[in-house]
């Protein structure tokens, strides 16, 4: 049995989220840093990982690492790399995004196409050919340099593996499918409690919500770039990954979920996109503002991503709308809040401190994962 390092990149912030589940799925951790864990596994765990990670962004198969200050390093550390274990002679190559921080190559064009020149050479021998079709299956590799220590990947996700294949429709500050995952993991939530989303938006923290609970593997209803990879990976993998994900499923789980936004087109998009997952009838969605949410019961969890106020006309409104989330919060007897907000007064007008809070990166903007914690409910003897 071949075993591969496979690399996981997350977001900023969220790499003890996805450790875990990288070792709930069975896989040894190899190394975690900021922004990635990678971990070891065969090519069985390469379409698992795909198919059942909910908060890795893709998942790279490691192809090499090396030391790289100049530009012919570069080209020798790449040249020397068996890409013919990886790229059989008809195979599409070629590096799809290069990243350098605090190395002294930084200019991603230059590294791409000296890398794609040394990788050329490398297969021209091997294969003894002087040209590549290259009219197969894709092989994009992603790059990263961080002090001078080249780490190459070969991408087998294709589409980034937020793209769970559901959300057609998008609020107009939606929150990642694998950002709203791990912030949801981060909380002590279950499928007994109670969930209300009183801004919704496209119906991401729902939606992913009722994904766990009815155990719905996120990558079930979407296709990945290795399925080509005939050469690295017996196509049984994917069909045993694929069913191992089908046996899982518990659509018939009973579950409080509920999502508000005040617009009601994006209630009618939200409602769409809990269709086209196939967990329509495990959330309740409806056109109301925050003003009038309460329940009747006691310990549910508020998830949300509210309004940042981003446009200068919007940040007038925040003081008002932060103070009445923070009004309707206290009315709810025994509930949870976690909201994550770039907004730097949030807790001032929500009248309260966060128990906890965690800086996260959301794409370029640093947010905040403010966490409001309940008590937790009587156990049941």
């Amino acid at each position: 049995m071949k075993t591969f390092e496979l690399i996981a990149p997350c977001h900023f912030g969220l790499e003890a989220v996805l450790k875990k589940e990288i070792l709930d799925l069975g896989y040894e951790i190899s190394l975690v840093e900021d922004g990635r864990v990678t971990f070891i596994g065969d090519d069985e765990a390469i379409c698992r990982a795909n198919v059942f990670l909910r908060t890795a962004e893709r998942v790279l198969l490691k192809a090499g690492s090396f030391k790289a200050k100049t530009f012919e390093e570069l080209f020798q550390g790449t040249r020397n790399i068996p890409w013919e274990d990886f790229i059989p002679e008809d195979g599409k190559f070629w590096v799809t995004k290069a990243s350098s921080i605090k190395s002294k190559l930084f200019s991603p064009s230059d590294i791409q196409s000296i890398m794609k020149k040394a990788m050329v050479e490398r297969l021209k021998n091997r294969y003894g050919v002087t040209w590549f079709p290259e009219n197969g299956a894709s092989y994009p590799l992603r790059v990263f340099l961080y002090k001078d220590m080249v780490t190459v990947g070969i991408d087998t996700s294709g589409e980034s593996l937020h793209k769970r294949g559901y959300r057609t429709l998008a609020s107009k500050a939606p929150i990642t499918e694998t950002l709203a995952a791990a912030l949801i993991l981060l909380t002590p939530w279950n499928r007994d409690r109670i969930l209300v989303d009183p801004f919704c938006g496209s119906g991401t923290f729902p939606i992913e919500a009722a994904m766990m609970a009815a155990k719905m593997a996120p990558g079930m209803n979407r296709s990945f770039l290795a399925e080509e990879w005939r050469n690295v990976i017996k196509r049984k993998c994917w069909y045993e990954a694929m069913d191992e994900a089908g046996d899982l499923v518990e659509e018939d789980v009973q579950v409080d979920i509920q999502g508000y936004d005040v617009d009601g087109d994006i209630v009618k998009a939200a409602r769409s996109n809990a269709q086209s997952a196939g967990v329509d009838h495990m959330i309740h969605f409806q056109r109301r503002p925050v003003s009038a949410m309460s329940h009747p019961k006691k310990y549910g969890f508020i998830i949300s991503n509210p309004p940042y106020g981003e446009r200068i006309e919007e940040k007038e409104n925040l003081p008002a709308l932060y103070r009445e989330i923070g009004e309707r919060f206290a009315a709810l007897d025994s509930w949870s809040m976690y909201l994550i907000t770039s907004y730097e007064d949030a807790q001032k007008y929500i009248g309260r401190k966060a128990d906890k809070n965690r800086k996260i990166y959301n794409g370029m903007l640093k947010t905040y994962f403010y966490q409001f914690m309940g008590p937790r409910p009587p156990r049941h003897s």
